[in-house]
């Protein structure tokens, strides 16, 4: 079972990452840069073949990334390339679309992924309304009601079912969450102490309330659904973001290759479906990681070419190319941590 979890961890990710990565190269080879390799992977090369464009086609040791080296990513970097052909000569317009065409992949792919997910099964709702609360539980004692519809959890505004377990994951100082409802047109708070549960050596709180069943069903119900559920997911991201920055969420929280195989594992056991909505939302990370500004990022090479535009002229191109890659040391440095930690909550 192990092997069949691994194996479908590497085709996801390989999935993912090819489609991220064929949007930098479609839109680079269209607009005429000279292309060096195409890789999914990282690492050493275990498979590789020229292609009759002349392009290396390679797959590399390790699925947690991939890349297409253009010449002129930065600087003039070749002299037997004629300078037309280097990316940091192309237009702006041009280098920003090749830039941030991953990106636009990932995105189009997690959409129709959810869209299919919500025509072939009845998808979670995305709207915070209370279905089912369970006899004798903190939510039943605390006055909460099916229909209640959350609108702010401990201060904080709730627009989603995503953004919503985010804070309750949130540990509150005084074992209390605060709720805003709205409830028949009118808004109550009410203060719910959730049970505190320890299962595997984790402990985890206990609300005793269900999700409202999703009612819509159709076409246009369903692109309804994948269009709201694609902004909710992107929402929750900014949340866990702003919660890691301001101490709310541990890196602890964050999970690596190995938190992945367990995802994957558990997902395999609810079915197809489940297993779709991993897919779209690993390729939303994907896309929405990669576009943050930050050095190494796709988003953090868009934001030199913001400041570019704005000063009227190019950055020292060492001066980015030696960000790019302290960001890149940077990264891999998390990566290392996060598999630390995922590793120390095996055991």
């Amino acid at each position: 079972m192990w092997f069949v979890t691994l194996l479908l961890l590497i085709v996801i990710l390989g999935i993912i990452i090819l489609v991220h990565e064929f949007g930098h190269f479609i839109t680079a080879k269209k607009s005429g840069v000279h292309i060096y390799e195409f890789s999914i992977g990282m690492g050493p090369i275990i498979h590789t073949k020229k292609g009759k464009d002349g392009i290396d086609y390679n797959i590399r040791a390790f699925p947690i990334g991939g890349f297409v080296s253009m010449a002129g990513e930065v600087y003039e970097d070749d002299g037997k390339i004629s300078p037309d052909k280097f990316l940091c000569n192309k237009r702006w317009y041009q280098r920003l679309m090749i830039l941030g065409a991953g990106v636009f992949n990932n995105f189009v792919m997690a959409f129709v992924f959810l869209l299919l997910i919500a025509l072939l099964w009845s998808p979670t709702p995305v709207k915070p309304v209370l279905g089912e609360i369970e006899i004798e539980s903190a939510a039943y004692e605390a006055g909460l009601q099916a229909g209640d519809e959350i609108i702010a959890i401990n201060g904080k505004k709730v627009s989603s079912w995503d953004v919503a377990q985010i804070y309750l994951y949130y540990k509150s100082e005084t074992g209390v969450y605060d709720f805003k409802v709205k409830r028949n047109g009118d808004e109550k708070n009410i203060s719910v102490h959730p049970k505190t549960v320890k299962e595997e050596d984790e402990e985890r709180v206990v609300f005793g309330f269900k999700i409202k069943a999703n009612e819509e069903t159709g076409f246009l119900a369903s692109v309804k659904y994948a269009w709201q559920k694609f902004w909710t997911i992107i929402q929750s991201m900014m949340v866990t973001l702003g919660g890691l920055f301001t101490g709310k969420l541990s890196v602890s929280a964050l999970s690596g290759p190995v938190g992945m195989y367990q995802v994957v594992g558990e997902s395999v056991k609810y079915g197809l479906s489940q297993m779709m909505y991993l897919v779209a939302l690993l390729s939303i990370n994907v896309g929405f990681l990669n576009i943050l500004p930050f050095p190494a990022f796709d988003g953090g090479r868009i934001f030199f070419m913001i400041i570019e535009k704005i000063k009227g002229s190019k950055i020292n191109p060492k001066l980015e190319n030696t960000m790019n890659n302290v960001g890149f040391i940077l990264l891999m440095i998390l990566m290392i941590y996060i598999t630390f930690q995922d590793i120390i909550k095996l055991f």
